[in-house]
């Protein structure tokens, strides 16, 4: 797969429809071309401390932020007839399909490609399959973890390597 779009989503509680920051990589030829970076006003609008912990972000960060159909309105076209990949596809395709639920948007029924699942099938070896894990293993050392641009680039890494 040589075009595609890797993105990332960081929730700010346990609802999928939460999500407050969000990074796309886009790749053509094979190559990164551009990327997308927004934090996002949450719905619901609250921060659990677990969250928190893990992306360092807080309800702060994101009262300012625009809500997500207006982010989404920047990230359609640069996405526009791309497959989608991420690693771990069932919770970023599941925070995608919750907020267009939340939102009463019309979800496209998007391609979603998994680079945890193939990363299980290409890298038997590893001790786990973890984001940074499989980054590594294909030569990218992703020094943000949980950050969503960064996640998405090391996804996008490694759907170029193993997609």
């Amino acid at each position: 797969m040589k075009d595609f779009a890797a993105i990332d989503f960081e929730t700010a509680n346990n609802e999928r429809s939460s999500v407050c920051s969000v990074g796309v990589v886009i790749v053509r030829g094979g190559e990164i071309v551009d990327s997308f970076y927004s934090l996002i006003q949450p719905e619901p609008n609250y921060y659990n401390y677990w969250c928190s912990r893990v992306h360092g972000l807080c309800r702060e960060d994101t009262d300012e932020a625009p809500v997500f159909p207006l982010v989404w309105a920047q990230i359609e076209p640069l996405i526009a007839g791309l497959p989608l990949v991420a690693h771990n596809k069932m919770f970023d395709e599941g925070c995608l399909k919750a907020v267009f639920r939340v939102y009463q948007m019309d979800y496209p029924d998007y391609e979603f490609h998994d680079t945890l699942a193939a990363s299980r099938r290409a890298f038997r070896h590893l001790p786990n399959h973890q984001l940074h894990t499989v980054a590594a293993a294909c030569g990218y050392c992703l020094e943000h973890h949980h950050h969503a641009l960064a996640d998405a680039e090391a996804c996008a890494w490694i759907a170029r390597e193993i997609l």
